[in-house]
């Protein structure tokens, strides 16, 4: 048997390594933002439609064809075909469907999208508000947490700032972090990946929302009507507040701590969770403290509602 050897002249090499390199970095651009959950439904894609061709080619089908030496090449360009048709329908299925890949060796995970995401991104005002930790210790926070890099570092700057109030709001942010972390129940995570090409946090936080399929955690309304006008769900605390307030009539007795003096000789005032103010009658004695009083009236105000109640100390 002879053999051929090529004769390889230095410029036909430069040329086809030159035509290769060229070709990785054509690649490497046409991959540019290609997520993992893109690489996992081409992957499982093209395992499927090689399946399905290689089940069909060994098929009883094609036996009647193998028979006959004239048709070899014909069978070998059929199946050819089979071959290249099913991997790539199977392939724009998997891309174009609703299924959420994620292809993590040694196991496949199916996550259908419209299933509702059990992810909150906390932005720096829901944190500096810090009604968050109680909310969670109380166990009714079903949503595991995350926190973007690019939060933190806008949370760190505020408390960095020159300015003693904000400079006060960034170390409670800070704190409500570190007391979060320390409740067992809830899943807290600090995202380590930035949003290109978006410089104001508010864009960063839509984008990162939207591609994550989670929740916006924002005490910020105009955040939260921009987050709603880009379809990304969030989440009001102050809402939730509200709808956790006790209904305050007559006869019922509530708990307050007086804070302060009243206009007449025995009032004190305290307030309510939801900031009404509370007017307690024969209270001043016992301004500093916190104790039960009944409730007389309940007067709707300018602020929302003043309620008047009387203080009688236990026999």
């Amino acid at each position: 048997m002879a053999y051929v050897v090529a004769d390889w002249s230095l410029f036909l090499v430069f040329s086809v390594g030159m035509s290769i390199a060229a070709l990785v970095i054509l690649t490497d651009m046409l991959l540019e933002g290609f997520s993992l959950r893109g690489l996992s439904a081409v992957t499982f894609g093209l395992a499927i439609g090689a399946l399905i061709a290689f089940l069909i080619s060994n098929s009883p089908l094609f036996e009647p064809l193998e028979d006959v030496p004239e048709l070899a090449q014909m069978l070998f360009l059929v199946r050819l075909t089979l071959y290249v048709v099913t991997m790539y329908l199977a392939t724009v299925i998997a891309l174009r469907g609703k299924d959420e890949f994620n292809l993590v060796i040694p196991y496949v995970s199916f996550s259908p999208q419209n299933v509702e995401s059990r992810l909150a991104v906390m932005d720096t005002s829901a944190l500096i508000d810090g009604r968050i930790v109680e909310i969670c210790q109380s166990g009714w926070f079903v949503y595991q947490i995350v926190v973007p890099r690019f939060v933190l570092d806008e949370l760190q700057a505020i408390a960095d700032s020159s300015d003693a109030s904000r400079k006060e709001k960034g170390r409670k942010g800070l704190d409500v972090l570190n007391r979060l972390r320390k409740i067992e129940s809830i899943d807290l995570r600090i995202h380590e990946s930035d949003v290109p090409d978006r410089d104001a946090v508010d864009s960063k936080l839509i984008y990162f929302c939207d591609s994550m399929k989670a929740k916006l955690l924002t005490m910020d309304f105009n955040l939260a009507k921009l987050a709603e006008f880009h379809g990304v769900g969030w989440l009001n605390l102050t809402s939730l507040v509200k709808a956790l307030n006790q209904e305050i009539s007559a006869g019922a007795r509530v708990t307050t701590q007086l804070v302060r003096a009243g206009k007449d000789s025995d009032q004190a005032i305290g307030y309510l969770p939801d900031g009404s103010m509370l007017v307690v009658n024969k209270g001043r004695d016992y301004i500093g403290q916190e104790i039960c009083v009944e409730v007389d009236s309940v007067v709707p105000s300018a602020g929302g509602k003043m309620v008047f109640a009387t203080y009688t100390p236990d026999e």
